[in-house]
């Protein structure tokens, strides 16, 4: 804990501080001495919390269990956050009404589920030569789904597949 505090005295160099104790009571602007004897006194350590303030903010607490609360909270943030995943639907330009409508259905629910998808259309053989078919059929899909998404890609090829994304509507 010596060693720790030394490292500590060498970095903040100060003349005054304004100090909160480690029951959360404010003990106003006193000397940096001062503030680490009463953290030396109650076996805690001084940490400065708000060094950008003037004078700055020190705290008397158990700086090991700071961390660890810090880290808790950092992973408890963690929980919260909602990945964005890509799904992707395949399909053929000779695909029947019925199929397609399947498909629709299936990109509208990954849609409202938050996610991003792929919509492709795989070409093959003598396919290739009339990729305006498989233009047609994405834009059967997006007339399918009506306007619950945005367009991020537009249908484009890419070798023997023609592919454009779509992600949901903002919800604001």
């Amino acid at each position: 804990m010596a060693s720790k505090e030394m490292r500590i005295n060498e970095k903040i160099r100060l003349k005054e501080v304004r100090l909160i104790d480690d029951a959360g009571e404010q003990h106003g602007v006193i000397a940096y001495s001062t503030a680490l004897d009463m953290a030396k006194e109650a076996g805690l350590d001084l940490v400065e919390v708000a060094p950008q303030a003037n004078p700055p903010v020190c705290k008397i607490l158990d700086y090991g269990k700071y961390k660890f609360e810090q880290e808790k909270k950092l992973r408890e943030s963690k929980k919260k956050q909602k990945l964005v995943k890509m799904k992707e639907i395949r399909m053929q330009p000779k695909i029947e009404k019925h199929d397609l409508e399947f498909k629709a259905k299936h990109v509208k629910a990954f849609l409202d589920e938050g996610n991003k998808v792929k919509v492709t259309v795989r070409f093959r053989g003598r396919e290739l030569a009339h990729t305006e078919l498989g233009k047609v059929v994405l834009e059967k899909v997006m007339a399918a789904i009506e306007g619950s998404f945005n367009l991020d890609r537009p249908p484009q090829m890419e070798g023997r597949f023609m592919s454009m994304i779509l992600s949901p509507k903002n919800k604001n």
